[in-house]
């Protein structure tokens, strides 16, 4: 079996250059996430066109994630070698953004003096480091270190997100994104979301004619509110690190499997983020707690798994995206596929529009006849994208090989659970586009002649729905 569950691989110091990135891809790197909490416009733009390059060059569709800062609050850099900050140790917290020291945080965050009280809890990075504030100055905390950590470049800092004063998005959000949409980028990742106002302030074209927008579900609000959010993005991340600041660390699994199934349910790529293989930073392999975590998150249903700081600033990026690989497709090979699709179609679908019932009854209806036949390929023929994601959220046996002629959407697909996205040349009646797509199955070697392939598309190119499902033999 191929691997279904797609990785998302951070791109940084360690995997800028042109070798390391083809050595990525080959490993399996399926989505290069570009993020900009550490680095200029430019660096990201200059980083984008990498990509796009040794992606063309070695013949794989690879997407591209780039990651809005949002208004999450960060320490001054620490530098990249990284500063011990031990466990009893005090420590002073003020404004500002310079640099940051074993006995000095600055924090980027004008209002912090007025936050952040005497007794709260602050936590540096993704649970790195936890400092309790004993004493506030007029320009300046006094904290002890509950918990030490080594803190590199600049990392986050939690202020509660009731608290929070900053929008979503910020002004430079929009500048950023503003670059980039330009520059034709995939997908966009939206920081610190606590409503589906904030994804519809984001203001870009629905995709595929703008990007696929990704919700990150990083603080409390954004939980309660996740239905509305759901439906106002194109894909969402559960953000574990932020999460596991604003809940209780035994909450936080629970949230995990309740986000992916409420995303898939709606039809909504999912990723699940932060800390899945830590220790590969310094390390040459994984602790066994790591790849269980990576394991379970594909047995809850992830659409894809995230490395970010492993692949970023890590001592082998492409090691960790080759043992992200093999742990997933493991995992991949376990999982309750039969079971999965019917808790799924016994889920009740409420306020749906006529075309999108009329593609979540004929993806069902896809699902039981591949089943019932053990059809192998079931290839999705889908303008927006929206039929081969309807499609993998039951997550079939058979492979799913996404088409469209619309250049965008294809590359907005490679986000998706198990699809091999295909551009097709032209659209036409549904006699051709079948045809056509039969024809660069077989051509790239995806489907063999003989065999029962299932087939999902409109009536024509101009459908608003998928309403035709076909049963094929390949000639």
């Amino acid at each position: 079996m191929n691997r279904r569950t797609k990785i998302v691989a951070t791109i940084g110091p360690a995997s800028e250059d042109e070798a390391t990135l083809r050595a990525m891809i080959r490993a399996g790197m399926d989505v290069a996430r570009l993020g900009l909490a550490h680095n200029t416009i430019d660096e990201g733009l200059e980083r984008f066109h990498r990509i796009r390059k040794v992606s063309e060059e070695e013949g794989r569709r690879v997407g591209i994630l780039v990651d809005l800062p949002g208004p999450k609050v960060r320490a001054g850099n620490f530098g990249d070698t990284g500063v011990d900050v031990p466990t009893g140790s005090s420590i002073e917290l003020r404004v500002g953004e310079a640099g940051s020291s074993a006995d000095v945080i600055e924090v980027d965050y004008e209002f912090l003096m007025r936050d952040i009280q005497v007794s709260d809890r602050v936590t540096i990075g993704d649970g790195g480091a936890v400092l309790e504030v004993t004493d506030k100055k007029a320009d300046k905390m006094l904290a002890n270190v509950v918990a030490g950590s080594t803190l590199r470049g600049r990392p986050g800092v939690h202020i509660p997100s009731d608290r929070l004063q900053i929008p979503t998005p910020t002004p430079e959000d929009f500048v950023a994104l503003d670059a980039f949409v330009d520059a034709g980028v995939d997908m966009v990742a939206v920081s610190f979301v606590r409503s589906a106002h904030d994804m519809r302030r984001v203001g870009t074209e629905p995709h595929p004619r703008g990007p696929l927008l990704v919700a990150k579900i990083e603080t409390r609000a954004a939980v309660d509110n996740l239905p509305g959010i759901i439906e106002a993005s194109g894909a969402v991340m559960v953000a574990r690190g932020d999460l596991g600041n604003e809940c209780s660390l035994e909450d936080l699994p629970h949230l995990q499997k309740d986000i992916i199934r409420q995303c898939i349910a709606g039809g909504r790529p999912v990723i699940t983020a932060t800390q899945m293989l830590e220790s590969m930073v310094t390390s040459l392999a994984p602790t066994r707690a790591e790849a269980s975590d990576v394991a379970n998150a594909v047995f809850d249903g992830s659409s894809a798994v995230m490395l970010s700081g492993e692949t970023a600033v890590g001592a082998d990026p492409t090691n960790v995206v080759r043992t992200m690989s093999r742990i997933a497709r493991r995992a991949d090979e376990e999982m309750d596929y039969p079971g999965w699709a019917r808790r799924l179609a016994e889920m009740r679908m409420t306020d749906r529009s006529e075309s999108t019932s009329v593609t979540d009854a004929m993806t069902m209806a896809a699902w039981r006849a591949t089943q019932e036949l053990g059809v192998q390929n079931v290839l999705c023929i889908s303008g927006s994208g929206f039929t081969v994601r309807s499609m993998a959220r039951f997550r079939p046996e058979a492979n799913i090989l996404g088409f469209s002629v619309n250049e965008a959407t294809v590359q907005q697909l490679t986000l998706s659970w198990g699809t091999t996205p295909m551009l097709m040349g032209k659209g036409g009646t549904n006699e051709e586009m079948v045809a056509e797509a039969m024809r660069l199955a077989k051509s790239a070697g995806h489907i063999r002649p003989g065999e029962l392939v299932g087939v999902l598309a409109g009536s024509d190119s101009r459908a608003q729905a998928t309403n035709v499902l076909r049963i094929e033999r390949v000639p």
